[in-house]
């Protein structure tokens, strides 16, 4: 946790196997959505938290609502890529996180995105997301405050607000 909390963001590697490309020899883009999981996934681990816990413990699950994507740049076949994702948003049982992936070769920006989530228990109605994750969150996400920049994370600008950027603003109190 203290590495994120000086981060910021959480960071891990994939490494683009032959089966993620597509007849172009390039990473089919669904496959990035599947980076974004793993992403979100290890930054929960390096904040301390188990994804697996809050399942089998808690009886939550965090629901994707949204997702968006923006290809840049195509990846290949045996690429090492960065997943950097960071905490953007946090709101009762919404969270919003964004992600960056770039080749760790020479940092090139090759995709970045956003997803909403919604804590749900069992039966898919949405929940109080429990207290240890929203504790942990709320830490990270006061960091991840302007460190997006400083990590040459994903900027948006006036250009790229979509129509859903109202509920942003709803969920970064």
């Amino acid at each position: 946790m203290k590495e994120i909390l000086e981060r910021g963001f959480g960071e891990t590697r994939v490494r683009v196997r032959y089966a993620e490309t597509d007849q172009m020899g390039v990473v089919y883009h669904a496959n990035y959505l599947v980076w974004f999981e793993v992403g979100r996934v290890e930054l929960m681990r390096q904040m301390g938290l188990d994804y697996k816990s809050l399942e089998s413990e808690d009886g939550a699950m965090i629901a994707v609502a949204e997702a968006t994507v923006r290809y840049k740049a195509p990846a290949r076949y045996d690429d090492e890529l960065i997943v950097k994702t960071w905490l953007v948003g946090l709101r009762g049982p919404i969270l919003r996180l964004r992600y960056a992936i770039v080749r760790s070769t020479d940092e090139l920006l090759l995709c970045e995105g956003e997803t909403v989530h919604v804590v749900v228990g069992r039966d898919m109605k949405k929940r109080v997301m429990p207290a240890r994750f929203a504790e942990r969150f709320a830490a990270i996400l006061h960091r991840t405050k302007g460190s997006e920049r400083a990590a040459a994370g994903p900027e948006r600008g006036a250009s790229d607000r979509g129509a859903n950027d109202e509920r942003e603003e709803d969920c970064t109190d």
